[in-house]
């Protein structure tokens, strides 16, 4: 047996339960991870409270069904092999995401396929390989993919204080392009350190007052609208929208094409490139190990206070990532 962080309904974090489940089996090529960190998504919370609603179809129109264990981010140890395990024994130290797996990382163990977990670098702690994953993965793919981001790019990213926009400040920025960071005061030396060049507190200022024009905009959970982002990129410009609310979803996938209509500038909608996942969280080894990305922690809680895990990443102002730690 093993503790798993369940829930039987939609709703608030009141719904997260801690419980006794059976230990999953390793398949074939499966490995089973003993989890020492793991680390709340956006994606975790909005499964829990079913927003957007369509989650609901493939996870369950009333409950959950599909993904009774949510969490998607984790390092830990391998602790069994399946059959046909090649590159991975008991006692290796990895890192992934288990999205394609059915989620479980909020548990004791979780089980995954070998294509969805990569080696964690030896100087890299397990609570910093477990704030990786995702975060950096939609960043990486916001950045290099979508927003075709170059060395002579001006990027303005909107949402960089929170876990992916950060990633997107750094990648950016490593990149060479010239990056202007929009997040609240209490983020703006976490982002200044991550590479950006300028930063602007939404509270106090305005993007749409800066000089100049922008090649690329990401909305990491954006809440301006389409037409600013528009007013503001520069000919043949793109917006890439990255997560958020499912009214902010759905406007930029169904009010996109108007607004953009007509216009050499292009908005699209993050999805990520399943075919490149297994290559990418490969890649986001190798950038912890060289030191070119690197994940801020904001708290940790152990795994049976989930609950209030959750409540504190719903407040809005995370300063990071924030960590479930099934040791502490």
């Amino acid at each position: 047996m093993m503790r798993a962080i369940t829930y039987k309904h939609y709703g608030s974090p009141d719904v997260l339960e801690l419980v006794d489940v059976e230990l999953p089996e390793p398949g074939a090529g499966q490995v089973l991870v003993r989890v020492l960190a793991s680390s709340i998504n956006a994606s975790d919370y909005r499964l829990m409270r079913a927003d957007p609603w369509l989650s609901r179809i493939q996870n369950g129109v009333l409950a959950p069904r599909k993904w009774p264990i949510l969490g998607s981010d984790f390092a830990g140890v391998v602790e069994a092999v399946g059959p046909g395990v090649q590159g991975y024994k008991p006692g290796d130290a990895v890192f992934g995401n288990c999205f394609p797996d059915g989620l479980g990382a909020f548990a004791d163990y979780v089980c995954v396929n070998t294509t969805s977990i990569t080696s964690k670098p030896e100087h890299i702690s397990f609570q910093q390989a477990a704030a990786t994953p995702l975060a950096a993965l939609t960043a990486l793919q916001a950045v290099r993919d979508m927003g075709a981001v170059t060395a002579s790019s001006r990027v303005l990213i909107y949402g960089a204080g929170g876990g992916v926009g950060n990633f997107a400040v750094q990648i950016a920025a490593a990149l060479g392009a010239h990056v202007t960071a929009v997040c609240s005061q209490r983020s703006a030396d976490l982002v200044r350190g991550a590479g950006a060049h300028e930063v602007i507190d939404y509270r106090t200022d305005d993007f749409m007052n800066s000089p100049g024009l922008f090649d690329v905009i990401l909305g990491v959970n954006g809440y301006r609208s389409l037409r600013d982002y528009k007013q503001k990129l520069s000919a043949g410009g793109r917006y890439v929208a990255v997560g958020g609310t499912s009214g902010q979803i759905f406007g930029a996938l169904l009010l996109a094409p108007f607004v953009f209509a007509g216009s050499s500038k292009r908005a699209m909608t993050l999805t990520i490139d399943e075919s490149k996942r297994a290559e990418d969280i490969g890649l986001l080894g190798e950038l912890l190990a060289r030191g070119e990305i690197f994940a801020h922690i904001d708290r940790v809680f152990p795994l049976d206070q989930a609950r209030a895990a959750f409540e504190y990443v719903e407040g809005g102002h995370v300063h990071g990532k924030v960590i479930l730690s099934p040791t502490s």
